[in-house]
């Protein structure tokens, strides 16, 4: 079925759900131009109910946040963000224009280290064991803790502009692999609207000949797809390889000293 096709009216709406930090907005109005008879309800979920709103039927796409479950779902990348450092308006990362995870190594991280594996590599706090528990709390709240000065977190870009306040900053952190985003929905899910909503985040045009063709093998999960996925990666880090922050010169932003890299504003 073509991109221009499916326009029933009074069917019923076609959902969409999102995680924070996606801004779904442009491509529901490419939507709303092609398919003016096929309404389409988006709603925001957190990063805990971005597959389970599939399985349960809630939604029939989500734009999540990866990784993911893969089991009985198509899968499909759509880009990466890059993590920052969120802390204190007053803290010294604030006067750099990015900073190494290395130089990080004496902060004391508002999240479960698990969810910044590099961070946790290195940290001091986790390494002479002397880490004190953090209790969870949603992204607001640790950002507020992290506006008093009582420690850091590292996240996707655009959390961290969802959340913004003005008593802190952010800056990107290198050595921290991006933070990618995908479009997700269950194997079984025959309705044409969902190869109608792939082509639009693809950019395909209305009269896109592709509009029939199945998921790639990399959308899928299955073995060949992951190999086909892992090639490509290799493909695009060759294309663009990560910038290095240059060495500072009077020692880590935590103020301990070091040699940690980064570069000044």
């Amino acid at each position: 079925m073509g991109d221009g096709e499916g326009r029933t009216p009074g069917a019923e709406p076609f959902r969409i759900r999102f995680v924070p930090g996606v801004t779904p907005d442009r491509w529901l109005r490419t939507w709303a131009r092609r398919m003016p008879g096929s309404p389409l309800e988006a709603a925001p979920v957190t990063t805990a109910e971005q597959v389970a709103v599939l399985r349960s039927g809630e939604a029939s796409m989500s734009l999540v946040r990866l990784p993911v479950d893969r089991a009985g779902l198509h899968v499909i990348p759509l880009y990466r963000e890059v993590p920052v450092v969120v802390a204190a308006k007053e803290h010294p990362v604030a006067a750099f224009e990015e900073v190494d995870v290395a130089d990080l190594a004496e902060e004391h991280l508002l999240q479960d280290p698990a969810d910044v594996p590099e961070w946790r590599a290195v940290a001091r706090e986790v390494r002479d064991g002397g880490r004190a528990p953090v209790a969870p709390m949603s992204v607001p709240a640790a950002v507020e803790v992290a506006a008093s000065g009582a420690g850091i977190l590292i996240l996707p870009m655009s959390l961290a502009r969802l959340h913004h306040r003005r008593d802190v900053v952010h800056r990107p952190v290198t050595g921290v692999a991006p933070s990618e985003v995908g479009l997700a929905w269950l194997a079984g899910n025959e309705d044409p609207r969902v190869e109608t909503f792939v082509g639009i985040v693809r950019g395909r045009t209305e009269r896109s000949s592709r509009g029939n063709q199945p998921p790639s093998p990399a959308a899928t999960g299955t073995t060949a797809g992951r190999e086909q996925a892992a090639t490509a990666g290799r493909e695009q880090a060759g294309r663009a390889p990560a910038r290095r922050a240059r060495p500072g010169r009077a020692g880590r932003p935590g103020g301990r000293g070091g040699h940690g890299r980064r570069r000044p504003r």
